[in-house]
């Protein structure tokens, strides 16, 4: 990967990234109503039985979390979903798969420009960087930017999968004020738990956030 030039990465990422966007709509099936309606509440999205959104980018915050979060004993949607799907083992399609099970939530920085295509961020709860390949937040997003974002590695660049969210300094004390009353741990140990993106989420639903940004390279 580091031999190759913007174009072959660009053009790999774009493959990759259809793919992922097949395996998301493919999953979504395997989230029953009534998974999507428990993270929709959670998130302020529901009156009484009734889904409340002001935009779809909300219900897709619910989407995202049904897909990528369980409660302990239960399942995700991902799970759900790589049990029935027809993938090639060592194929395209498998490594992306493969990567969006192990995708990692996170509040990161963008650091800089990568040198030759997307940026170069750091993960603010595990101090690490990463090379993200977004074409989207690499016209948009400007060095000391803060994003939470789940990002999958398919190769040796991340890519997100999907949700961003732009996050300041005011807002992350109110979510670690929540948080540290329920979770115990280090850094890495509350950025895996599923409250963490869920506190995020629904501050962002709160402040109408999603109507300041729109998903990375929707699809």
């Amino acid at each position: 990967m580091a031999e190759m030039g913007r174009t072959e990465i660009l053009t790999r990422y774009r493959h990759l990234r259809a793919i992922s966007t097949h395996h998301h709509n493919e999953a979504l099936r395997f989230v029953p109503d009534s998974a999507l309606m428990e993270q929709a509440r959670r998130l302020g999205l529901t009156v009484g039985k009734m889904l409340v959104a002001e935009s779809l980018d909300e219900v897709t915050l619910a989407y995202d979390l049904a897909l990528y979060t369980a409660a302990p004993g239960r399942s995700r949607g991902m799970d759900r979903y790589v049990r029935h799907a027809a993938v090639a083992p060592g194929s395209d399609e498998d490594v992306m798969l493969q990567a969006l099970l192990q995708a990692r939530f996170s509040v990161w920085r963008v650091e800089r420009r990568h040198e030759t295509a997307g940026l170069v961020m750091l993960d603010l709860m595990r101090q690490e960087e990463v090379w993200l390949v977004d074409e989207h937040l690499e016209e948009t997003a400007h060095p000391g930017t803060s994003l939470a974002m789940r990002l999958s590695t398919p190769e040796a660049f991340a890519m997100t999968c999907g949700v961003v969210v732009p996050v300041d300094a005011e807002m992350m004390e109110e979510v670690f004020d929540t948080m540290l009353e329920r979770v115990h741990g280090d850094a890495d140990a509350i950025a895996n738990d599923r409250r963490f993106a869920t506190a995020i989420y629904r501050i962002a639903v709160m402040d109408a956030l999603m109507s300041l940004v729109r998903f990375a390279d929707p699809d």
